[in-house]
């Protein structure tokens, strides 16, 4: 099995060991990318979206929103509720919360009658439990329950974000 792989197996896993290895690997940014990118598309056909514009615009705004993510994810997981040990940078939480996306390449399914929905709702928790345990190991935690806050408060400013963006583009 390539590295590539087992990282993605691992991740969808929840492994914490998958997640320090990623980490720990300067040279998987584009890995970690390159899930988001899969995930995000996976998504995007997983809703019957089926032109290329939307596509492409979809794919730009979960990458820039992942991104913002990474950096509200950072700032509040290193400044506002660090741990003892926390010691993480920007390429840590890309790398480990770029592989947390890896349950996302199962919204693909979505498509599919009378379950697809349930599918594409199930592997987006399970992308959101990823998250966590991906935050958990790159800032150092000992607690699942700092990082689940750390996300949560990321995740709430994300979204007024990214929803708002949304609305202002509709």
């Amino acid at each position: 099995m390539t590295t590539l792989a087992r990282r993605l197996l691992g991740s969808a896993r929840l492994s914490s060991q998958s997640y320090e290895e990623v980490e720990s690997d300067r040279h998987a940014n584009l890995q970690a990318i390159g899930v988001v990118v899969l995930s995000s598309l996976a998504a995007a056909l997983g809703t019957g979206i089926r032109d290329v514009g939307s596509t492409v615009a979809l794919l730009a705004v979960a990458i820039v929103s992942w991104i913002i993510w990474v950096l509200l994810t950072l700032v509040i997981g290193t400044q506002l509720l660090p741990g003892n040990q926390t010691r993480a940078d920007f390429g840590q939480i890309l790398r480990t919360t770029g592989f947390s996306a890896a349950p996302g390449i199962l919204r693909v399914f979505g498509l599919i009658p009378i379950v697809g929905w349930f599918i594409f709702f199930g592997a987006t928790v399970w992308m959101l439990f990823s998250f966590v345990v991906a935050v958990r190991q790159a800032l150092d935690y000992t607690s699942t329950g700092r990082a689940l806050v750390v996300c949560l408060l990321g995740w709430i400013i994300h979204g007024l974000l990214f929803f708002g963006f949304v609305m202002t583009a509709l």
